[in-house]
């Protein structure tokens, strides 16, 4: 070992969602994980505001859903305004129909990304896992043993195994050489900031669309979409206006604001450019916005990973995937990297399943990634609406070599799917899953002899499950369906079910 170098099972790069969420899973298993990050503290601003029903249902296994619902709040609809005037009322998303999959969660729920951070970050020191802040990841070098990673400053960390959830613009996806294949999928410059704003209801998100002037003198006809996303309309001065929406953030005294710039190289930040563009497009006074508390600019893009694992490092969150921040699937869908990837981890580091289960998290999720890239982008392009898909519940693994079905039993449930919240004995499914363990659903049917640590949970047949054995992993995904015990036992010793379960 070098002079000062630090020694662990997983070193994770970024404390974000993806990076924070992983760490709290692999410490709630014993997993001895270090979490670095290149910034002093967690990152500031709202960025990803948005989770998923399917993103819900995981915080309620990793222990944080009480405190995420106490600092959260649901969407408000949407007020599209033009010239000063209210037009309407806009849904922003479709309502939960029956026949969707089985969840206690049926809209998304908003909590700014920067008070995400801190609760995750308070459940992983919780559970002893820690964050290393000031660490700024400049390469990686890994052989048969393990991996490597270097710091701008300080001594490197050696892990058996690295994670890479440092962002869209990885300093290890880069140092790896792993390549992205994706698309612009808006030229304009979009600014998104907290502001604090005097006057304005905070009951709905408002719309200012394209071309719409909101002053007194200023009106003009445009014919630009209330959604967040439709184009700019001419300002009459040889530039274009983009769209402008306001949004409430939940649990806060904060708005978020989202501007798109036609055209231009780049939006203005500060302040006083925040209060131009709110005077300019809505019918806000300028010095209604009173305080900025953060702010950035971005240009939407699309991309997917060529690889998500280059041999003991994998990608996870943004530095495998980037979305447009439309129909509020990027972040989700980096959260449930890091609950895909956690439960392999600590099986193949504690002995209790082969190396080559790592293999799955790339097959399983690269696939994931690939279709919400294109819903999101469908979504920005209001080629799609926010509805079912992108709730992910109906989200599985059914083409995966981990979906083994040694027997086809009817009803609705396959192997790869995701087990449905229904209710069990008067209780919810999901609450009997609960925890870093397999869990063997007998329904209707006698259970077989399992591993010792798999739980068993015996009952008649419910809706949509059929009479037979479901084998249901520790990420809540149903891995083996059957009715031969030989054929479960072998599924369990293939993937180390029932050992390596953590607390």
């Amino acid at each position: 070992m070098g002079t000062g170098e630090t020694r662990t099972d997983v070193v994770i790069v970024g404390a974000g969602p993806t990076g924070l969420a992983l760490g709290i899973d692999l410490a709630r298993r014993g997993v001895d994980a270090l979490v670095v990050e290149r910034g002093g503290q967690l990152a500031p601003g709202s960025r990803g505001k948005g989770f998923q029903p399917r993103t819900m249902e995981v915080f309620e296994d990793l222990g944080v859903l009480d405190a995420i619902l106490a600092a959260g709040g649901t969407y408000p609809v949407g007020m599209v305004w033009r010239d000063g005037r209210q037009l309407g009322e806009h849904r922003m998303f479709d309502p939960a129909e029956d026949g969707e999959p089985h969840s206690r969660f049926t809209v998304p729920w908003m909590v700014p990304q920067w008070r995400t951070t801190r609760i995750l970050h308070a459940r992983l020191t919780e559970l002893g896992g820690r964050v290393a802040f000031g660490r700024e990841a400049v390469g990686v070098d890994q052989d048969t043993d393990g991996v490597t990673v270097r710091f701008a400053s300080g001594a490197p960390v050696r892990a058996r195994y690295a994670v890479a959830a440092d962002g869209g613009r990885s300093t290890l996806r880069r140092a790896l050489g792993i390549g992205m294949t994706g698309e612009t999928v808006d030229p304009d410059p979009i600014l998104v900031a907290d502001v604090r704003v005097e006057g304005l209801d905070r009951g709905f998100w408002h719309l200012f669309p394209p071309g719409g002037a909101g002053r007194a003198g200023e009106a003009r006809e445009t014919g630009g979409s209330g959604d967040p996303g439709g184009p700019g309309e001419s300002d009459g001065s040889g530039g274009r206006r983009g769209f402008l929406a306001i949004c409430p953030l939940a649990g806060t005294e904060d708005f978020q604001l989202v501007a798109q710039f036609p055209g231009a190289d780049g939006p203005d930040t500060s302040l006083e450019g925040i209060r131009k563009v709110v005077g300019e497009r809505t019918h806000l006074a300028p010095e209604s916005v009173t305080g900025v508390g953060w702010s950035s600019d971005f240009r939407p893009r699309a991309a997917l990973a060529d690889r998500f694992r280059a041999g003991r490092v994998f990608l996870a969150g943004d530095a495998a995937h980037i979305h447009s921040p439309a129909g509020g699937q990027g972040l989700n869908t980096s959260v449930q990297d890091a609950y895909n990837l956690g439960w392999k981890l600590a099986a193949v580091l504690t002995g209790a399943a082969p190396e080559a289960l790592l293999d799955t998290y790339e097959e399983e999720r690269r696939p994931i990634a690939a279709h919400i890239l294109a819903l999101s982008t469908a979504i920005h392009r209001d080629e799609a609406r926010r509805g079912a898909a992108t709730r992910q519940l109906d989200l599985g693994y059914r083409e995966s070599s981990l979906a083994v079905a040694d027997h086809e039993i009817p009803g609705g449930v396959r192997a790869g799917d995701r087990a449905p919240d229904v209710q069990v004995d008067g209780a919810r499914l999901h609450a009997s899953l609960a925890g870093p363990r397999w869990t063997l659903l007998a329904m209707g049917t006698r259970a077989p002899r399992t591993p010792e640590g798999v739980r068993v949970l015996s009952c008649p047949p419910v809706e949509p499950f059929g009479t037979g054995l479901y084998l249901v992993r520790p990420d809540g995904y149903v891995g083996w369906t059957g009715t031969d015990p030989e054929g479960l036992a072998a599924y369990a010793a293939r993937v180390g079910a029932g050992a390596g379960a953590g607390t």
